[in-house]
Order: structure tokens, then C-alpha cells, then sequence
């Protein structure tokens, strides 16, 4: 014990106020989950099935291991990176759980009625690939929801979330079936989308209201919890990147994923550093550190090189660094809030591994990939049958031998570009009307900013999540009483 100095502290606590009447409407949450639950079994029991090889296994079995990587980002990842809101962690992990769960039933049909429509068939099959495409569906919603978190309802959230998953499924088969816009990482039809989508809701429940709370903030703890889900997401991203991938594009994925969120990571810090004037800042490590692995993904699987996947996601932490910095708070005052900066860690750099898709698709060529392999990762580039290309490189002998479209190499990287162009205008206008949808009066909304940001209204909390820290008194060694410090507790403002 320190002889010079003895401190005695007081902490006077007072319980506050908090009370929240619940509105009717609220209950409408779980009647609406009901529905929709008890429609999804019946569904599902009319227009799927098993699809089992004659052995009785799945036929996507050795997808497992990659599948459940990208199971823990959605569930783990998604969920504790957003608990950065100091009074909004249950709300953060909670609807976190809940909307990836309905959504992970609801996109398994969606994307199953779509397929099958496709093959002329009444029905469609299941297999461990379904699931892993129904969580990259997760993560478009998951993404919508970091913009609109602590704003909208619980009834809205699963809204959302229901019109979403079908938009989104609808642009993915515009892009891959028609356009033929290859994106192995899903960086344009889940990053860029749920990002858009997200922002474009968040401007519609916005309206002309300012959004400014002063619940929208962090606390020393909840920025820990915050980088459980950076971490776990950065671990795991190489799978996400490369689960859907084939032959030796698998091997670049990984690698390619590995090396840019690396990069990615080590740009934030730099640039954190510099723009915070000797501090880093919480927000860009637990967000900028991850956009290389947005960025890298459209282009994951194709013939980069390991120092363009670090020239990719060295720009990435870049941009999205400067972007939280500079960007978000500007937007937020301006033209839309955006709670957890989806557009400084999904859009820009998605939007850039879109461009990056493109130049490198307009670039690729036989001498690239070994010769007839250009075709494994651009089958629109399968010259047509008849034609000089197709003779001159004896395809009649290969799996090639059906033929193809014959794209140039220019003209993949315009379906590119194209394919991130009808993400954009699809995320935009589908954002702006689902929100208007869900500004509809028979659905529950937050009127009172209050009430945004805050955990209180819709769960039962414990004891000590309404008290506050009045007055701290320190008695010196001379035995006076001196007002040392007045403040209060992170969780109670």
C-alpha cells in the first residue's frame, strides 16, 4: 500500500429510468416468423429432396470443411463484429443469429425454385453446396444489416431480409446465366449488392431525420467483442473465397485471398497510423484489415499472381481506411447513415474487385492458363463450333468439344462491368422499395432516435445494464474530501 497516498473511492449508483413500454405491433415480429416458418416446412416438403449418390453420401461431401468455415464467419464473424455498439450487443449477436437462420431456409428454396426453373424441372435437389450458397445469401442480408442496425424493427429486419433474398438471387442468375460474369468470390453479387441494398433501405427509414445518438458509439469492451468477429473473419475469408472454386483455381483462391486480406491488414495500419496522428483507431482495424478479402474475390481463382493479389489488397485497406476516416462521417451528416460503414468495407472494395475483374478478364489469355484450362475459368470464352479458333486448337477432342459462345477476351471484360453495373441498379432500386415497404404503418418502426442503438426495448437485461456511475470521491492522505472525478458509465448514456 502506497504510505504517501490512500485513496478511498465512493461510487454512488443510481438505477435509471429506462422503462420501454412494448408496442402492440412488436409482437407482430414473431407472428411474422411463424408464418413464414410453417410456409418454409410445408414448402420445402412439396419442391425438395435428398440429392444422394447411389452410395447413399453426399455428393458435395468434400465441401464440408470449407462449408463450415464460412458457416462460423456468418454466425460468429458477421455477428460479434457489429457488437461494437456499446448498448446493442444482444441486438448485434441476437438478430444477427435469427436473420441468418431464416434467411439460410428461405434462400435454400428461393435459389432452389430458380434453378430448377432453369432445367425445366417441378422440384430441386439439396446437397452441402446448396447450404454453402445459402450462406453466401446470409452474408448479402448480414451485410444490409450492418447499415440498417440499431434503426429499424425486428418485424422490418425479417421484411428485409424476405425481399432481399429473392433480389439478390434474381441479379446472381442475371450475372452468371446470361451475363456470364464470373465472380468465384462473390465480391459483385454479395459484397457490392448487400452494401447498396443496405444503404439504399437506410436512406429510405431515414427520410429527412437526422440520425445522431450518442448510443451509436463504442466502449473499451465492446470494441474487444468487436474484433472476436475481424478476427475470425479474417481466418476463415481463403474459404470463402475459394470454396465455390474448381481444379487448380481452388489453390489460387486460397493463396490469392491469403496474401490480399494480408496486405489489406498491414496497408490499415499504416494508413491508421498516419491519419490518426500517431493513434490507431479501433474502427479501421476492426473493419479495413478484412477489405482485402472483398477485393481479391471476383478475381480470387484467375491467374493474378501473388503480387497482384497484394497490390489489390493493398489498395483495398486504402481505400477503406480513408473511407472510414473521411468518407463515413460526411455521408452520415449528408446524404445517408450508414452504422457500420458497409460501404467503406463491402462496397468500394467490391466495387474495385468488380473493376479488377474486368481488366483482368480483358487481359486473360491461352498462354495465361495453359492453353485449353482459359476455358475451365471463362467457358464463355469457348470459341464456337465451326469456327477457325475452334479447328486451330483441335477442341472436337476435348471436354470442349460442344463448343461455346466465342467471347473475345475484351468483350468477357465488358460482361464484366456490365454484371457490376445491374448489381448496382438491382441493389439500388430493390433497397428503395423494400424500405418503403418496410415503412408500411402495419409494420413496427423506431420513431424516437432514443430508441436506435439501444438494447433495452426489445430484451430483458440484467440489473446492471441501466446503472450509472454518479460521482467518484478521493480522500487524500490529509483526510480531505475532494471531488476527484464525475462521469458516467459507457452503458448507461
Amino acid at each position: 500500500m502506497d504510505t504517501e497516498r490512500r485513496q478511498t473511492i465512493e461510487y454512488k449508483f443510481l438505477r435509471q429510468n429506462t422503462h420501454h413500454p412494448v408496442p402492440k405491433k412488436r409482437y407482430t415480429f414473431a407472428i411474422y416468423l411463424a408464418l413464414f416458418h410453417v410456409a418454409f416446412v410445408v414448402l420445402m416438403g412439396f419442391f425438395s429432396k435428398y440429392n444422394l449418390d447411389k452410395n447413399g453420401s453426399t455428393n458435395s461431401s468434400g465441401l464440408y470443411a470449407m462449408f463450415m468455415d464460412v458457416h462460423s464467419m456468418m454466425f460468429i464473424g458477421f455477428g460479434f463484429l457489429m457488437t461494437f455498439l456499446k448498448r446493442y450487443g444482444y441486438g448485434a449477436v441476437g438478430l444477427n443469429f435469427i436473420i441468418a437462420a431464416f434467411v439460410l431456409e428461405w434462400s435454400i428454396l428461393v435459389r432452389g425454385w430458380l434453378e430448377a426453373g432453369i432445367n425445366g424441372e417441378a422440384d430441386f435437389t439439396i446437397n452441402v453446396k446448396s447450404l454453402l450458397v445459402a450462406d453466401f445469401c446470409a452474408a448479402a442480408v448480414l451485410i444490409s444489416f450492418g447499415a440498417v442496425i440499431g434503426k429499424a424493427s425486428l418485424s422490418q429486419l425479417i421484411i428485409m431480409a424476405t425481399f432481399e433474398v429473392v433480389i439478390q438471387g434474381v441479379n446472381e442468375l442475371i450475372g452468371l446465366h446470361y451475363l456470364k460474369a464470373y465472380d468465384v468470390g462473390e465480391s459483385i453479387y454479395v459484397h457490392v449488392f448487400g452494401a447498396y441494398f443496405g444503404l439504399a433501405v437506410s436512406k429510405v427509414l431515414q427520410g429527412t431525420r437526422e440520425i445522431e445518438s450518442t448510443k451509436e458509439s463504442s466502449h473499451y469492451h465492446s470494441d474487444l467483442f468487436a474484433m472476436i468477429g475481424t478476427v475470425f473473419l479474417f481466418l476463415y475469408w481463403p474459404s470463402f473465397n475459394s470454396a465455390v472454386a474448381v481444379d487448380e483455381g481452388q489453390t489460387r483462391a486460397i493463396i490469392n485471398t491469403f496474401l490480399g486480406i494480408a496486405s489489406s491488414c498491414v496497408a490499415t495500419f499504416i494508413i491508421s497510423l498516419l491519419v490518426g496522428k500517431g493513434k490507431l483507431n479501433m474502427v479501421h482495424i476492426q473493419n479495413a484489415t478484412l477489405a482485402g478479402g472483398v477485393a481479391v474475390g471476383a478475381v480470387a481463382d484467375m491467374q493474378i499472381e501473388p503480387f497482384g493479389a497484394m497490390i489489390i489488397g493493398t489498395i483495398a485497406g486504402l481505400i477503406s481506411t480513408l473511407g472510414f476516416q473521411f468518407l463515413t462521417p460526411t455521408l452520415n451528416e449528408t446524404i445517408v447513415h450508414d452504422t457500420c460503414g458497409v460501404n467503406n468495407l463491402h462496397g468500394m472494395p467490391g466495387l474495385l474487385s468488380g473493376i479488377a475483374s474486368a481488366i483482368v478478364a480483358a487481359t486473360a489469355t491461352r498462354d495465361n492458363y495453359n492453353g485449353n484450362r482459359l476455358y475451365v475459368f471463362y467457358p464463355s470464352r469457348i470459341p464456337m463450333q465451326n469456327s477457325t479458333e475452334y479447328s486451330n486448337f483441335s477442341l472436337d477432342a476435348t471436354e470442349f468439344a460442344q463448343g461455346g459462345i466465342g467471347r473475345t477476351a475484351a468483350v468477357q471484360g465488358g460482361y464484366q462491368m456490365a454484371a457490376l453495373a445491374v448489381t448496382l441498379g438491382m441493389a439500388i432500386i430493390g433497397g428503395i422499395l423494400t424500405g418503403y415497404i418496410m415503412k408500411l404503418p402495419i409494420i413496427e418502426q423506431i420513431q424516437d432516435v432514443e430508441e436506435m442503438f439501444d438494447d433495452e426495448p426489445n430484451w430483458l437485461t440484467p440489473e446492471d445494464y441501466s446503472l450509472k456511475l454518479t460521482e467518484v470521491r478521493v480522500q487524500n492522505r490529509e483526510g480531505e474530501e475532494e471531488m476527484q472525478e464525475k462521469r458516467v458509465l459507457h452503458t448507461s448514456t
